[in-house]
C-alpha cells in the first residue's frame, strides 16, 4: 500500500472521528458546553493529532526537498511562510478587552497578539489554498 493511500485513510478516519465528536458536542447544547466545557476535549485531541501529523509531514517533506537538492524552492517556501507570519503579526491586535478565559488564567497582550497572529496566518493560508485549488480546477477544465 502506498504512502498516499495510508495518508488518505488516516485523513478520512480523523475526519469521521471529528465529525462524530462535533455532532456529540452539538447535541449537548450551547448552554451545557459553555457552562462545563463538556465534549470539547475529544475535538481538541483530534486537533492535536492533525497538527502533529501535519508538522511531521511538513518536516519530512522539507528535509526530503533539502536533501534532494531543491534548496532554492525550500528557501523560497520557508521565506513565503515567514512573510505570512510577519504580515499576520503586524495585522494582529494585542487588545485584551473583553477576554475572560473560563479557567481564570491570565491573558496578556502578548498572548492575545500571538493568538491573533495564528488566526490571521491561518486565514491567509486557507484563502491561498482555496484560491490555488480553484485556479487549478479552472485551468484543468479549460485546458481540455
Amino acid at each position: 500500500m502506498g504512502l498516499y493511500k495510508i495518508f488518505k485513510i488516516v485523513a478520512m478516519l480523523l475526519g469521521v472521528a471529528g465529525l462524530i465528536f462535533w455532532f456529540l458536542l452539538i447535541s449537548k447544547g450551547d448552554d451545557a458546553v459553555k457552562a462545563t466545557g463538556e465534549g470539547v476535549a475529544p475535538l481538541m485531541y483530534i486537533g492535536y493529532m492533525v497538527m502533529a501529523i501535519v508538522l511531521l509531514l511538513v518536516t519530512v517533506f522539507v528535509l526530503k526537498g533539502v536533501l534532494s537538492g531543491e534548496v532554492k524552492k525550500t528557501v523560497m517556501s520557508v521565506g513565503a511562510f515567514l512573510a505570512v507570519v510577519v504580515i499576520s503579526y503586524v495585522l494582529a491586535s494585542s487588545s485584551i478587552e473583553g477576554l475572560t478565559p473560563a479557567d481564570n488564567s491570565v491573558v496578556t497582550e502578548s498572548t492575545s497578539k500571538w493568538v491573533g497572529t495564528g488566526l490571521i496566518a491561518f486565514y491567509i493560508l486557507a484563502i491561498v489554498a482555496v484560491a490555488t485549488m480553484a485556479f487549478s480546477g479552472v485551468k484543468k477544465v479549460t485546458s481540455k
